[in-house]
């Protein structure tokens, strides 16, 4: 129905203000599922070093009665390093914008800064797990998980190992299913090598694949649950312990990490902080930095299944 004549209406109005929410809606996930497992050490140099050690292989020690004392072979530390990788963000605010009434937020510097400080944890994230060899000079570079984790692994044809020593990354393999059964063999590898893992780490989709992994239990439905459908495995009891399954986002998505998390650390040599960056003109500048590497404590601790589906 058309309005009355001279009705003066909202599509002829001009000081009408405009209809814009105070919240901002953000869905960028911000989880960072390994960096915030693994533990945290302090590096004071570029190069960051640690030792390992090994006990000799257990044996059915037996001595003659009243035999002179040997001394017994003694095992030596092995020294491993990685060198601190540093990552930024740097944010640049216009005089104007930031003297401007902004929907949502107060100042348009602190806003930017809280978004690029979620990005570079996002960032770290990535590099922490990742197939990443060390890298030493100016464009130092950390040596990722993944360059870690050679020593109780099942992996598909034509995979090789990681080598920490010699700084060589993983070559991927041909891709095949992941099993329980692949699972397992990890499981018994770091078992076996003394490791005592805690937490299983999987990309997406091996999430919902591991979901459907059976182990030897009966289903059983609770009548007070009987409108609730599960589909979803979050704890896995295993024959050489209980392990937390936690799905990453940001790791390999060919990849499934079985951690003992104490054995890995975030060592920072210089921990996230906000420098202010020189004024050259009608503007804000300001820049978050951190410096960090990758502590693998004891890799033998750990194991993966690599060149998943």
């Amino acid at each position: 129905m058309a309005a009355p004549t001279n009705t003066y209406t909202s599509t002829s109005a001009v000081g009408n203000r405009e209809d814009l929410t105070n919240m901002i809606y953000r869905i960028t996930p911000t989880d960072t599922p390994f960096m915030s497992m693994i533990g945290k050490g302090k590096a004071t140099s570029t190069k960051h070093e640690w030792q390992t050690q090994a006990l000799a292989t257990p044996s059915n020690n037996v001595a003659a009665e009243g035999d002179d004392a040997t001394n017994a072979v003694t095992t030596p530390t092995v020294r491993l390093n990685n060198y601190t990788q540093i990552s930024t963000k740097t944010v640049g605010v216009s005089g104007t914008q930031e003297s401007t009434v902004s929907a949502g937020r107060k100042s348009e510097i602190g806003y930017q800064m809280m978004l690029k400080s979620l990005e570079l944890r996002n960032d770290m994230e990535v590099g922490l797990t990742q197939n990443n060899v060390a890298v030493t000079g100016s464009s130092r570079q950390s040596r990722g998980l993944i360059g870690w984790q050679g020593d109780n692994v099942d992996s598909g044809a034509d995979y090789v190992a990681p080598n920490y020593v010699t700084n060589v990354a993983q070559t991927n393999g041909t891709q095949a299913a992941f099993t329980e059964a692949r699972l397992k063999n990890v499981l018994q590898k770091c078992y076996t090598a003394g490791g005592n893992p805690s937490v299983i780490m999987l990309p997406p989709l091996a999430k919902q694949t591991f979901s459907t992994f059976t182990g030897n239990s009966n289903q059983r439905t609770d009548k007070s649950e009987d409108k609730k459908v599960t589909a979803a495995t979050d704890i896995y009891v295993s024959d050489f312990g209980e392990l937390k399954a936690v799905p990453n986002r940001r790791m390999s998505t060919r990849d499934v990490s079985i951690l003992q998390p104490d054995m890995w650390a975030v060592a920072y040599l210089r921990p996230f902080f906000t420098q202010d960056l020189a004024k050259t003109g009608d503007s804000t500048r300001k820049q978050i930095i951190v410096e960090y590497t990758l502590e693998a404590r004891n890799p033998a601790a750990s194991g993966a299944v690599t060149d998943i589906l």
